[in-house]
């Protein structure tokens, strides 16, 4: 009786083990197409990816799943540390902070260790090294102090094959060939509306650097930080209305924009003075005078016209942090959704165009600031609580590239990624459109040791 009972126990235990192995299986088919590679049916899925990180930095699990229950799972799993890779759980967080001071988990090991030199990578610009303020060699890794500083800078040709990272300004071509070990970096500075299709780059890009927050390496154009994080408001002594007599100023050359900015302009213009400076308006202030120009907006006007040339997802340039927040007027934003504007600004430092039903009821608005100095002074309470700070682009470049803890990544349709339905809206407004929290889907990722 008990060699039968036991014999019946190690049957159901078997029995327990395939059914769990079918279940991993067909899981992980789910998640890398079998292969490593979502099917073709497989786009209209959202994929999530959570990358987490021990206190020292070392990677402990990576999860891609198309589940957000899945997520709370992987929440419950994992110990949350130091996060450098884009990620659901932190998704509003561009970790630009994180990657500056991240040292992969084997390079800080051979480090502490002393165990022979450490070798660098080598970083290859295909497109040349013009127009960047770099040194060929290692450097400006040097010379930036950067935290990981072991990597050397190339734009010869004849490098192409031996390069860790290549870094490509625009759409590589599909018929260069690609070693295993190497990382294709794609660099997108203007919105999806001004740079040319990705269809030629798909399955080949690992890593990209834009100006959008769920890039692997963000490289906004401007990013602000505050001093404390608990300390996002400070008492102004100075009336930041005072002498101020002039409304609306907007410095202009491109009258063509997609977003139809400048036809908004005019029609906020029938209720409140608007002047337009630039080939778009009546009045001129020429860009060898840019600094008499900015000074003019501190002494004579109120509001500033931050407006892009498109309105896409996190496309926020100059014109809002040079233009707006470094001088003293209150920027007014079109462009990027309100969302990205609040994750990469101030507190209470910009008014968004969406936020009223037509330009009108902003001038309304604008109007009501205008007579009520504690009111207008308000949007100026986040001056001194922070600056905006130099992202050190390459220096991060360089420690991700020493990463070998992550295991590959890429894109498999990085033109979706980039051009995918929601991410740019052309004219449209984003007041009454419902907006995805993932921009687009996250890259695949297949880890060195396993898959959950």
């Amino acid at each position: 009786m008990r060699l039968r009972l036991k014999k019946t126990l190690q049957i159901l235990a078997a029995c327990a083990c395939v059914l769990i192995y079918i279940n991993f299986f067909l899981a992980s088919k789910s998640i890398i197409g079998g292969f490593g590679f979502p099917s073709s049916s497989s786009n209209s899925l959202r994929k999530y990816e959570q990358t987490t990180a021990t206190a020292d930095n070392n990677v402990t699990l990576t999860y891609v799943t198309n589940s957000p229950g899945q997520v709370t799972q992987a929440r419950q799993l994992a110990k949350l540390g130091p996060q450098v890779y884009p990620n659901l759980l932190d998704y509003s967080d561009d970790r630009i902070v994180s990657q500056l001071s991240y040292v992969p988990r084997v390079l800080s090991e051979q480090l502490k260790t002393k165990s022979g030199d450490v070798k660098l990578k080598k970083i290859m610009l295909f497109n040349g090294i013009g127009g960047w303020d770099l040194k060929h060699g290692q450097q400006t890794f040097l010379d930036q102090k950067c935290r990981v500083p072991y990597c050397e800078v190339t734009d010869n040709k004849d490098d192409l094959s031996s390069a860790d990272v290549v870094f490509f300004q625009g759409v590589p071509r599909s018929n260069l060939p690609k070693s295993p070990h190497q990382k294709w970096l794609l660099f997108l500075l203007e919105s999806p509306y001004h740079t040319p299709g990705l269809e030629g780059a798909l399955g080949l890009i690992n890593w990209t650097a834009t100006y959008r927050h769920d890039s692997t390496i963000v490289a906004p154009y401007e990013k602000f930080v505050p001093f404390n994080t608990s300390v996002l408001t400070k008492p102004q002594e100075k009336n930041y209305a005072a002498g101020k007599t002039k409304k609306v100023a907007w410095f202009v050359s491109n009258c063509g924009a997609r977003n139809g900015r400048r036809q908004y302009a005019d029609e906020l213009a029938k209720y409140i003075q608007v002047d337009i400076y630039g080939n778009c308006g009546t009045l001129q202030c020429p860009r060898y005078e840019s600094n008499k120009c900015f000074d003019m907006l501190n002494t004579d006007y109120k509001f500033y016209l931050s407006f892009e040339n498109s309105n896409c997802r996190d496309y926020i340039t100059e014109k809002f942090f040079v233009n707006g927040l470094k001088h003293d007027v209150i920027p007014i934003v079109m462009g990027a959704a309100p969302e990205d504007y609040k994750r990469a600004s101030p507190p209470h430092s910009f008014i968004h165009v969406d936020h009223f039903e037509s330009p009108k009821h902003l001038a309304d608005y604008l109007i009501l600031l205008d007579k009520d100095d504690k009111l207008y002074n308000e949007y100026f309470q986040w001056k001194g609580t922070g600056d905006i700070i130099n992202t050190f682009f390459w220096c991060r470049v360089c420690a991700l590239a020493h990463d070998v803890d992550r295991g590959q990544s890429w894109y498999n349709d990085v033109e979706s990624w980039w051009r995918g339905p929601g991410v740019c809206i052309g004219q449209e407004n984003w007041r009454n459109r419902s907006r995805d929290l993932l921009i687009a889907d996250m890259p695949i990722v297949i880890p060195p040791n396993k898959i959950i």
